[in-house]
This record gives structure tokens, sequence and C-alpha cells, in this order.
């Protein structure tokens, strides 16, 4: 119902998508993924870059379809029906290929995003360290220039997409005794310069993506695969979070819009007391709260594109798109399951997949607490440069003047 807010080729472009989720992406290929019979969101990205369906917002000179954010997120949304696995495996050359629209080289996206749009390479993101999750200046693997090229050392986990991609975008330490916001680059870095694969993670939920562990061992990468300005990363990280935290809050509002879908139908079929259970006000007022939460987080990640995609300060809202959709997410998936029943918790049903899939969603891409520390950051900071605008409504207490009344120490 939400395609009102769409124009013309926004609309079209979501409707590609939409027929690509419900024609191009077979069950059994989410199945395998799950049960670990098969380790890789490849095929997906290769099947979707084919068709010109990743990195809707990038110019279509390197495989884009120059659109927006807000075609971005009605994307997003179809592609998270399937789960966090292919969801993050859609959205990754969107997360990565901002670094390199914004801050790379005309080389560099010719020789990377390009092929990472048309689906010939896969790529993932390399931030999250041992001792340092939400903490992005806690990272302790280093970069050390040596002439022409950067030696790096140390290690990454939790990257999805560690099994088989082709370049990581790493986040490394090049400046340590500078100030933590001067004290990081950025580079491409191809898994032939000798990256390891040290593990796979078994996973409670978002399987089949390659989670794993990278180890950089002096591994050397050209000064030509510095992204942005050297120990400049903090501006790069400041603008992925866009896509990593906007497109989370999309795709958690797909998962959860599955389950209510799958949940509600059940309600329509099952029989209790000689009544199908959708009869039950118990049952039709979890649907319906199910569905309120849900316009409530698309609304939100809808607006918090616009913004976006008029160039203003959207951090805050896009922070709020994160936290609200992951978390509504969340909520309408167990009111599905309990809608359910015990068959829910079976693996007759998603249900329980999506479910797992979606407590990671309030982890990754920085956890909600630390969205809950940029928006209340971000509300106090509007607050102050706001003051004296609006009316001033503590003047309308009954006992307005009682200023004696008023202890603030």
């Amino acid at each position: 119902m939400y395609e009102f807010l769409l124009d013309e080729r926004e609309k079209a472009f979501w409707k590609e998508v939409r027929e690509f989720v419900k024609n191009e992406v077979p069950s059994q290929y989410i199945r395998d993924m799950d049960e670990g019979k098969l380790e890789s969101g490849r095929w997906f990205v290769e099947r979707a870059g084919a068709k010109t369906l990743l990195g809707c917002r990038f110019p279509r000179e390197f495989g884009g379809r120059g659109l927006n954010w807000v075609a971005d997120v009605a994307a997003t949304e179809e592609v998270g029906v399937l789960g966090t696995s292919l969801g993050c495996a859609y959205v990754m050359p969107s997360i990565v290929g901002e670094a390199l629209n914004l801050f790379g080289t005309e080389e560099q996206k010719r020789r990377y995003l390009g092929p990472t749009l048309s689906g010939n390479l896969y790529s993932a993101e390399a931030l999250t360290e041992p001792r340092g999750g939400s903490d992005f200046f806690g990272a302790t693997t280093l970069a050390v220039e040596d002439g022409d090229h950067f030696v790096l050392n140390g290690e990454k986990r939790f990257v999805v997409g560690a099994e088989d991609s082709d370049w990581f975008l790493v986040y490394a330490k090049s400046a340590p005794e500078a100030p933590p916001h001067e004290s990081m680059s950025c580079f491409v870095v191809e898994r032939s310069f000798g990256v390891e694969v040290q593990s796979i993670y078994q996973l409670m939920g978002t399987r089949g993506g390659g989670t794993g562990r990278l180890v950089f061992r002096d591994v050397r990468v050209p000064r030509e695969n510095l992204v942005g300005q050297l120990h400049g990363a903090y501006a790069v990280f400041n603008r992925m979070m866009i896509p990593e935290r906007l497109l989370s809050g999309a795709g958690a509002v797909g998962a959860g819009r599955a389950a209510l879908e799958v949940a509600a139908r059940y309600s329509t079929r099952r029989k209790a007391f000689g009544r199908t259970i959708n009869s039950f006000q118990a049952v039709s007022f979890m649907v319906a709260d199910s569905a309120a939460l849900l316009d409530a987080a698309r609304s939100i990640c809808y607006t918090a594109a616009r913004l976006a995609d008029t160039g203003g300060d959207a951090r805050r809202l896009v922070s709020e798109a994160k936290k609200v959709a992951t978390e509504n997410s969340w909520d309408v998936i167990n009111n599905a399951m309990q809608i359910m029943g015990g068959i829910g918790y079976t693996t007759v049903y998603p249900i329980e997949r999506l479910l797992r899939d979606g407590r990671l969603s309030m982890i990754w891409t920085g956890s909600n607490e630390i969205m809950n520390l940029l928006i209340q950051h971000e509300y106090y900071r509007e607050l102050r440069k706001k003051a004296g605008e609006a009316r001033d409504i503590e003047g309308d207490a009954l006992s307005p003047d009682q200023e004696d009344e008023k202890h603030y120490g």
C-alpha cells in the first residue's frame, strides 16, 4: 500500500525487484543456506547483478540505475522477505559501493564498483574486530606505509561473505598515536593479496552467508587501493552508516511483513472451538498491532530516505529507522509465532527462521543501544540549535512565575 509514495521510476524499479524475489529465487536455495548446505549468497548477487538490480542509487556508467534512497528502501524491503542472509548479500554492494562512489578514484570505480554492481565481483565489509564491535576507533588492525604499499596486520570477524568474496572494504589504524577521528584509513583489499579466511561461524540465524573471520598477516595493499584520504576513514565510515542502518531497517520491515502474512493467512484457515481463529479478538488484535507496527516502521524508513535524498542531515532519522524497524519487526515476528502456536515453532513454516534472523538485526550495523546514543545526541543538539524559535511551552503552566520552585542544582 505504500507504493503511493513512489514516483514512476521508483515504482518501476520496486516492481522489478518484487518480480525477481517472487519468481527467480528458489525456495530450495533458501532452505539449503539455512541448513548449511550452501554457504554463500553469491548466486543471488550474480542473478540480481545480471538484471542490474544492485546499487540502484549509483550512476548508470558503473551499472547502477541513477535512482535514490527511496527506491533502495522500497527494493530492500522486498528482498527482506527472504531473510537476513540474502538481504545482507543484496545490500552489500550498496554499502561498500557508497564508499567507492563518494570517496573512490575513477580507477577504483572502474575496477571494483562496476564489476560488483554487475554481480561479477562479490564483496564484503571488514569492520568488526574481536576487541571492537560498535567501537569503531577500537580497531587494532594496523596499516603501515611501506613505499607504494601499505602492510596490513590484524583480524576482522563477523564478516558476512568472508567465505568467497573477491574483495573486502577494510578499515585499519594507519596513525595509532593520532586522535581517534584522524587515526584510521580505508582500503580495498583483494582476497588474492593474501587474506586468510580462518573460520566460518555457526550462527543462530542469518545462515548460509559465509560469515567468518579474516586474518591479515603482512598483507601488502597497493597505495592506489586507499579509499578517500589517508587517515580519513572516519568520513567514509560515517557515510557508509547511512546504507548500513537505513537498509537494515528496510530489510527488517520485509521480514516482519513476511511473518505477518504467513500468520494472518494461517489464522483464516486454522479452526478452534468451531471457528477460524482470526475471529477471536486475542488473535485479530495481534494482527492489528502488528500491521500498525510495520506501518510505523515503514513510514520512518521512507521518511529517512526522503530526507537523505534532499541532502539533509539524516543521522537521527536513519538511526531511528534502524532502531524502530528492527525492534518492531522483532515484535511482529514474535506475534506471528504466537498466533500460529506450536506449529510456528517448527520448521514446517518459516516463522522460526525469521525469528532467528530477526534477533541479529537489533545487533548488527551498530547495536540499537548505539542507535539510542546517536538519537539522543542529535536530539539534544537540535534542541539547543532551535532554542527560542518555537512557543515557550513552559509558560503555559498554571504557576509559571514561581521561579523559586525551579531548582536545577
